[in-house]
């Protein structure tokens, strides 16, 4: 258990409980009252999410290994480090979102632990198109955009918690709350400030596709299921990186 007076610091530990599945001391069941205010430091989290991947990459290259072996194992590190939670929630979000015709049934589908054909093919697409620009961004030794694709991709999930109401009255989301907007974009703005200073130019582009992808997600969550839940927030995170890696390789051709 981890006592401090710093409230940065149990904020960043904070997000990073609830965020990854990395072997840390416990919080004090109170520390979690402060769950919806913890939001700024989710890109801090998502910038210890990509180093871990990035160290992990690098060492493959060092050892010999091409640069889609460094990617894939950079790509794993990833989703050992979070527990592959943003994985688990694309497809849930897919199938659920697709697969039902009543706000109620896509509920449902979501919470089902079984995985349908939209949830598959969503994961083998967005999972492959990350694949690859890791690959070759990793082969450019362009490493810095694998820390920003990290840092604000889970900076504007932030963005759809104080957006959208939450869609159900129990689940991941709906525990951590509902952040004020100050935080909420607070969050967004450290990842956005992250990313312009880790890739430059190249920022700016991928912060308007991002913007983009959370208006069309934010607003088909609303449509379909009135509201946003875990699932579509780890939807959101995986789309919006893949969008920034997408972004990033563009601008090295």
């Amino acid at each position: 258990m981890i006592k401090s007076d710093a409230e940065p610091i149990r904020h960043l530990w904070l997000a990073a409980v609830l965020l990854t599945r990395l072997p840390l001391p416990r919080l004090p069941s109170t520390a979690f009252r402060d769950s919806p205010r913890a939001v700024w430091a989710y890109p801090l989290v998502g910038l210890l999410i990509g180093g871990i991947a990035v160290v992990v990459g690098q060492i493959a290259l060092w050892l010999g290994l091409s640069s889609a072996i460094a990617a894939g194992l950079a790509l794993g590190a990833m989703m050992l480090t979070t527990g592959a939670m943003h994985e688990d929630g694309l497809a849930d979000t897919f199938d659920g979102l697709w697969g039902g015709q009543t706000r109620e049934r896509r509920l449902e589908i979501m919470r089902d632990s079984h995985i349908g054909t939209y949830g598959v093919l969503a994961l083998v697409l967005v999972t492959g198109l990350r694949w690859t620009a890791l690959a070759a961004l990793a082969g450019a030794g362009a490493w810095p955009s694998i820390l920003a694709a990290a840092c604000l991709s889970r900076g504007v999930m932030s963005v759809l918690m104080t957006r959208l109401p939450h869609a159900r009255a129990d689940g991941l989301s709906h525990s951590v709350g509902r952040p004020q907007a100050v935080a909420a974009w607070g969050s967004a703005g450290i990842g956005f400030l992250a990313t312009l200073i880790l890739i430059g130019g190249a920022g700016l582009s991928a912060a308007l596709i991002v913007g983009l992808l959370l208006f069309v997600t934010g607003t088909i969550a609303h449509k379909k299921i009135a509201g946003q839940t875990g699932d579509i927030l780890g939807a959101t995170q995986q789309l919006t990186e893949t969008a920034v890696l997408l972004a990033a390789l563009a601008a090295l051709q």
